[in-house]
């Protein structure tokens, strides 16, 4: 298994990228947000992606995200295809693409939104700590990429200022530990349920 920052050679595994991401999205009913096969390409055409390959064979993918003029950086889209997943893929990926970001973008702040417990501890161990969207981009842009979720409303209804997703930032200002402490998936499961119960009631009245 091979991981590399991406380029435009890569460009022909950019639908099979979109597809994975679509189904995966139907799969958890919340959360990635659906790109075009165009938007894939210009990301690899920047070296602003990481790409897993088994051979020539299509295995994983997340691409950066640059925001409010280059002070935030996102990883988003990460994405395993399903006969590679439960080996770790993830985890690696997620580890290529934060040192990619760090290198790159020295001085932002890289941040996340994410509904996914394994992606939130991937981020914890990292060095990420939870926060609210208020410490996020004010970028419209990046919030509008939110609307092909089903759960847009919430975000909607609260005026942009939480969701079921949780936010989670690595501010490079901040003095990390040698060993980030991370946060166990009972205290991430915890909070999820919690904002499920608190905005899906709401939704239902």
């Amino acid at each position: 298994m091979e991981i590399i920052i991406a380029d435009q050679t890569h460009s022909i595994y950019a639908q099979i990228i979109c597809d994975t991401i679509k189904e995966a999205a139907q799969v958890r009913g919340t959360g990635i947000a659906r790109r075009k096969p165009e938007y894939i390409i210009s990301k690899m055409e920047k070296g602003n992606a990481v790409i897993a390959l088994d051979g020539q064979t299509f295995a994983g993918f997340c691409y950066i995200e640059t925001w409010s003029h280059g002070k935030f950086v996102a990883n988003s889209g990460l994405i395993v295809h399903p006969i590679y997943r439960g080996q770790g893929l993830a985890k690696e990926i997620k580890k290529h693409v934060f040192e990619h970001s760090r290198t790159k973008f020295p001085d932002a702040k890289i941040f996340s939104i994410t509904t996914g417990l394994a992606v939130m501890k991937l981020n914890s161990h990292l060095g990420y700590t939870p926060v609210t969207f208020s410490e996020l981009t004010k970028d419209q842009t990046f919030w509008d990429g939110c609307k092909t979720c089903k759960n847009h409303d919430v975000l909607q209804r609260t005026e942009q200022s939480m969701c079921l997703c949780t936010g989670m930032l690595y501010d490079p200002n901040i003095k990390q530990e040698k060993t980030p402490k991370e946060i166990t998936s009972k205290t991430f499961t915890r909070l999820k349920s919690i904002k499920q119960s608190l905005f899906l009631k709401n939704k239902k009245k």
